[in-house]
């Protein structure tokens, strides 16, 4: 596989990667460890199975570019409720990691990394998949008077509505680091900075990144 030249994250700026998981090729897949290319053998159906893998090729190929370090190399730990990161741990001597923040969210066959310096992040991406409630959801996650809002519109604006107020709800909850934990009365916390994505028309999406406003770079993977 050619050598990337390296990617530098700097201070107050996020990147956010878009990548086409059904245009990359099973290249990105090469670099997963064996603790993710067993769980990858579990997934069912195989077209899930293989998107969820690009992801993390993806994923390790990107923080392998910013470190400057092979990416089959790069080791990653989980926090209390299951957000990863990166440790400075490897197979054969400690690493420098830096400050490299980054948060990983895929929905069909579209990924997005985000990735920064210094500050937790979080990314969530959406691919509609057929109907759902979205009042009973909005009230039960959301808050009753954002779906009171959301029931005077017509269908499909609220199913637009449901999936853009879905994805900055579900980064703010990444960005925190809370997986699948119910969120506290603080998640929307005043240094948390929270905005939508353009991903184009087939999917919604939000970055959060905590400690305020910062610079947003958007950028293709493109392997």
């Amino acid at each position: 596989m050619p050598r990337w030249q390296p990617v530098r994250a700097t201070e107050g700026v996020v990147h956010v990667w878009r990548a086409d998981l059904e245009a990359i090729g099973d290249q990105p897949t090469q670099l997963l460890c064996d603790e993710e290319l067993a769980r990858a053998a579990r997934i069912v159906p195989a077209r899930k199975r293989v998107l969820w893998a690009g992801s993390r090729g993806v994923l390790r190929a990107l923080l392998g570019r910013y470190l400057d370090r092979d990416p089959r190399a790069l080791c990653f730990v989980l926090g209390p409720h299951g957000k990863p990161a990166l440790s400075s741990e490897g197979p054969t001597r400690p690493a420098p990691t830096g400050d490299l923040r980054f948060n990983l969210s895929h929905s069909g066959g579209l990924a997005l990394v985000a990735v920064t310096v210094g500050r937790e992040v979080g990314v969530d991406v959406e691919v509609p998949r057929g109907r759902v409630d979205e009042l009973a959801i909005t009230a039960r996650v959301l808050g009753r008077e954002q779906a009171r809002r959301m029931a005077g519109l017509n269908s499909r604006a609220r199913a637009r509505a449901f999936l853009r107020a879905w994805v900055a709800h579900e980064a703010v909850v990444k960005c925190v680091g809370l997986g699948l934990a119910p969120p506290p009365e603080d998640t929307l916390r005043e240094d948390l900075w929270s905005t939508q994505l353009d991903v184009g028309p087939r999917a919604v999406a939000a970055v959060a990144v905590e400690g305020g406003r910062c610079e947003l770079r958007c950028r293709e993977w493109r392997g």
